[in-house]
């Protein structure tokens, strides 16, 4: 599987490449620049690119828009972001973009190697890999999520992980039949039609938190 990464960090753009390398897949590319990125996501049109959202020169949201503008041009681009800091504005921004194969972690979360992995390949595939912070702060904005139930909201943030039936059960203690229920519920009160794809329906309830 074939990987563009992108951090300023000389330290942690290493240690993504080692770690990536030792799970098989092929970095490409690491970059440590804004301008130096959209050409090599355009040149290497990787399987997944992992990218930071602050980069030189202005360490704003050069990573966000070097991703953004090139899932214009190379549309289903899979894209995982890497944050220092949860900013919603930019995960919002992110999830705006159509497609899935969306991403967006908290750099902290790297150190749990197994689970940034995880995510990694879930991404590819074209899943969503959401940080809870990320999330809960995407769902404190949301008025009309007022109308779900406490536990329909815990259903709503594991699923917005790309957690599957099976996975979000066995998370909150509860049945796979009942995670189905609350599903089901859930989307039909934010008007929205069930689906027995996963990967769909969490697509879906990001881009509604996003609206």
């Amino acid at each position: 599987m074939r990987v563009v990464i992108a951090e300023d960090h000389t330290l942690l753009r290493d240690g993504l490449t080692r770690l990536l390398s030792a799970f098989d897949f092929d970095v490409v590319a690491a970059v440590d620049n804004g301008p130096a990125l959209l050409p090599a996501l355009l040149e290497h049109r990787p399987d997944v690119a992992v990218l930071d959202v602050r980069l030189p020169p202005t360490f704003t949201d050069e990573g966000l828009q070097a991703a953004i503008a090139a899932r214009t041009r190379l549309p289903g681009l899979p894209v995982l972001m890497l944050s220092q800091h949860v900013e919603p504005l930019y995960a919002r921004e992110l999830l705006s973009t159509p497609h899935g194969g969306i991403g967006y972690l908290l750099k902290d979360r790297v150190a749990d190697v197994s689970d940034f992995v995880d995510a990694v390949h879930r991404v590819a595939g074209g899943g969503t890999a959401m940080d809870p912070e990320v999330i809960s702060r995407l769902v404190a904005r949301r008025e009309p999520l007022a109308v779900l139930t406490a536990r329909e909201l815990e259903v709503l943030g594991e699923m917005a992980q790309g957690r599957s039936n099976a996975a979000i059960a066995t998370n909150l203690g509860i049945t796979e039949k009942s995670v189905s229920k609350h599903i089901n519920n859930m989307l039909t009160k934010l008007d929205m039609p069930p689906s027995d794809d996963d990967n769909r329906r969490v697509l879906a309830v990001l881009t509604y938190l996003n609206a």
